[in-house]
């Protein structure tokens, strides 16, 4: 019952449907923890990309000219760069088009 605080209406009081509530509850945070890492993944590509663009480049070809160049930044880092050293990410980009 103490995993139940908190909840709305019978859920916290009345054991059956407490304990229900729970098990959905635990059923949904186990998988969206494996989906907020693909959530953070796809808003890292769309801001990368958006810069990308910004400097004439598509994002496909971006990440294809990083791997042939052999730059290992993952995307995490190029977004943090994007957002806060632009002129950092700029000097990344002209590396990769040529």
């Amino acid at each position: 019952m103490k995993h139940a605080k908190g909840f709305r209406w019978g859920r916290k009081a009345k054991y059956k449907m407490a304990k229900e509530a729970i098990f959905h509850a635990w059923r949904y945070a186990y998988r969206d923890r494996k989906v907020k890492k693909r959530e953070f993944r796809k808003l890292w590509q769309i801001q990368i990309n958006a810069a990308c663009r910004q400097y004439g480049i598509p994002y496909n070809k971006f990440i294809a000219g990083l791997k042939k160049n052999k730059i290992e930044l993952d995307r995490k880092i190029l977004s943090g760069l994007v957002q806060n050293y632009p002129q950092i990410f700029e000097k990344i980009v002209e590396n990769v088009k040529s």
